[in-house]
């Protein structure tokens, strides 16, 4: 008997409804849900009752009194499951990923790679890597003898297995909305898509609804929520095809910001426009025209812009002039950081396919390809 196919008897005994799906090992993606028969539009096709959830509620007593209460809910549960030595949730434990299948999160690649993500990426990772340093720094103090790999290998798995969950008890303890979670047994085996699945919650537990009418065989995913390739990334450890997302953007900092003086910058930010300047699947949004015409327009004009007076049309092809110079030059720097990631020579091997590949700089390059993509289409309709 398969590991999934032990989960799927246990979670079963637990009360968890499995309706017309089941697990299935995916080529390429791990274990996913799969349809064994059709399914018709709004049926509900998986029901996890609350008693089955591990939330802060669940964590024993004789971990809670020796952590203190400021630590985060994501900390919290990580501990738990690094210091769960019992046999409870050993079917369960057995289809998490291994450490190896979460070497694609940034969060263990080595420096050389770390500084040749994307803007957005490199500022994800940043904020990641500062919340598990606090929570086991506290951890640490309490349960000096567990290991540090081990509690990073749990905090890895809260990280990207939980699900958006509110209570009572949480909302007493959550200090943010990302803290608001917890973990539920085979619903976490949904892999991530634009469109998924309606997935809700209620006193009695998780709902998970089919959005379409599904054919037998086919794979059910959900919608982890509508983030950006650099967001999948950093947070899941994983990159979707460039036509997969069509949440994706791209952070345009490193290349306006360097072309605004210091008087310009000092401008911007009095008038809260400076920096997080965003290129979507569409266009370029509001704050990049707003820093964009302080390079070509006059200040009058410019501030009648601002104020929303002016609504901008008689400056809009030299900020188009300016736009796609930036993105040129942004996809001359992923030409270049592309052919500097290939002739690293780091990056963990895993088996793929018929033969291997550097897993973690693979991941970086289709990243970074992705993002050539985007750009390609803005060049696209501006020459």
């Amino acid at each position: 008997m398969e590991s999934h196919d032990e989960l799927l008897a246990w979670a079963t005994e637990q009360g968890v409804k499995l309706n017309g799906i089941a697990p299935k090992r995916i080529p390429g993606r791990g274990i996913g849900l799969v349809t064994t028969r059709a399914i018709k539009p709004n049926e509900t096709v998986l029901e996890v009752p609350t008693p089955c959830l591990r939330t802060t509620s669940t964590v024993r007593k004789s971990i809670t009194r020796h952590l203190p209460k400021a630590l985060s809910v994501h900390g919290l549960l990580a501990a738990d499951l690094a210091l769960d030595a019992s046999r409870k949730y050993a079917p369960w434990n057995a289809v998490c990923p291994t450490p190896a299948d979460l070497s694609g999160m940034p969060l263990v690649w080595e420096p050389a790679l770390c500084t040749r993500l994307p803007a957005a990426a490199r500022a994800l990772l940043a904020k990641q890597d500062a919340k598990l340093r606090r929570d086991w720094a506290a951890v640490s103090a309490a349960f000096a003898h567990l290991p540090e790999d081990r509690y990073r290998y749990a905090w890895q798995l809260v990280n990207t297995r939980t699900f958006y969950y509110a209570s009572a008890m949480l909302a007493r303890r959550a200090r943010s909305r990302d803290d608001h979670m917890c973990l539920q047994p085979v619903a976490d085996l949904f892999n991530h898509t634009d469109a998924g699945c309606d997935v809700a919650f209620d006193v009695n537990g998780f709902a998970v609804r089919a959005e379409r009418a599904y054919g037998r065989g086919e794979e059910l995913g959900i919608c982890y929520g509508r983030h950006s390739g650099d967001f999948l990334l950093v947070e899941y450890g994983f990159v979707m095809r460039a036509d997969e997302n069509c949440w994706d953007e791209v952070l345009l900092d490193d290349v306006l910001v360097p072309r605004l003086s210091a008087a310009q910058r000092e401008k911007l930010e009095e008038v809260g426009f400076l920096g997080k300047y965003v290129l979507d699947c569409e266009t370029v949004c509001h704050r990049t025209q707003v820093a964009v015409r302080l390079l070509c327009c006059r200040a009058g004009e410019w501030r009648r812009f601002v104020d929303g007076v002016d609504d901008g049309e008689r400056s809009q092809r030299q900020v188009d002039r300016i736009v796609l110079e930036l993105l040129q030059e942004l996809r001359r720097n992923a030409e270049m950081t592309i052919v500097e990631v290939k002739a690293l020579d780091i990056g963990e091997e895993q088996e793929q396919g018929q033969g291997q590949r550097a897993l973690q700089r693979g991941m970086l390059v289709e990243r970074w390809r992705q993002i050539q993509c985007l750009v390609d289409i803005h060049i696209a309709r501006l020459e």
